[in-house]
């Protein structure tokens, strides 16, 4: 008998929190519970994660966090993100309380000081892809370079419930390239959000294409003779960007962490679940467990009456 591969669902919290909070801001509809927190940006948190579950039905679910905004790019180059403004008032409070509600859904919480979810999302990927089939549900057009056999990435659009779905296979018919060669189009064209500049003047349709004709960095940089004055000159006054751009570019897989495939066991809803549901009043969740028939098994554990 061939036993079903295990699957897990890693999930980029931020993605999701950030997305969930500016869905519903802009309306100002923070959704305060009767202590005053706001909670709008959580209720679409979990509602984007159960919804996810619903859809991909894993075995295993984690979600892995940003530890503050220094990381070890920053020490590589100080202007990393420094673009991004400070998160308004109304989100602080839901940092913390949407990690908790994680716990409570008893959702492994993954982040290291130092490092993005990002990296730690790359590292449970290398280091369980050989037993385990890995979906990561993300709204970061980054975390595509990790794809592989093994590996698929979920990106968010409008909406709960809507992605973009890609394998390894429709991201070569997608972009003629192979996930990890994407890293060498990040250090040429830059990333204006993460703050990095890549090679001054050479713009994303430039960089694919160099990437396509000549494989990666080192393939480009010992064809240098061939490309155009233009491109070359460009690349040999930005060669040491170039190089930076590129590890700041790369996740990074080898991040020292721990993870128990086994903590990450995904299946019925249980009660302290639904009491942080109830404590914090998060009554969309709430609504969508019922909705969802998550409840049916979980109020007869919890003898709840929501």
């Amino acid at each position: 008998m061939v036993m079903e591969k295990k699957h897990l669902l890693l999930i980029d919290g931020m993605a999701l929190l950030f997305r969930a909070f500016y869905a519903t801001a802009v309306r100002r509809n923070f959704m305060m519970n009767s202590g005053g927190t706001p909670t709008n940006a959580v209720q679409g948190y979990m509602k984007h994660l159960l919804t996810a579950a619903e859809n991909v039905r894993p075995t295993h679910l984690a979600v892995c966090w940003d530890m503050g905004s220094m990381t070890f790019r920053n020490e590589l180059y100080a202007g990393y993100k420094a673009n991004r403004q400070a998160p308004p008032v109304e989100m602080i409070p839901q940092f913390d309380l949407a990690r908790e509600v994680t716990t409570a859904f008893g959702i492994p919480n993954i982040g290291i000081a130092g490092y993005e979810a990002d990296d730690c999302i790359g590292t449970i990927c290398n280091l369980n892809k050989d037993e385990l089939q890995i979906t990561v549900l993300t709204g970061d057009r980054d975390l595509l370079q990790i794809i592989d056999e093994q590996v698929n990435v979920l990106i968010m659009q409008k909406g709960i419930g809507n992605y973009q779905h890609y394998t390894k296979s429709t991201f070569r018919e997608a972009f003629e390239l192979d996930p990890i060669q994407l890293i060498d189009v990040k250090a040429l064209m830059g990333d204006p959000s993460d703050g990095y500049p890549g090679v001054k003047g050479i713009g994303e349709k430039t960089a694919y294409k160099l990437i396509k004709e000549h494989k990666d960095i080192e393939g480009l940089i010992e064809n240098v003779d061939t490309l155009s004055p233009s491109i070359r000159k460009k690349l040999e006054e930005d060669l040491e960007m170039l190089h930076l751009s590129r590890q700041l570019a790369k996740i990074k897989c080898d991040v020292q962490l721990e993870f128990a495939v086994i903590e990450a066991t995904w299946g019925e809803i249980q009660p302290l679940a639904l009491d942080f549901i109830e404590k914090y009043e998060l009554k969309s969740v709430r609504n969508h467990l019922l909705k969802a028939k998550w409840l049916e098994s979980a109020e007869e554990l919890s003898g709840s009456n929501i």
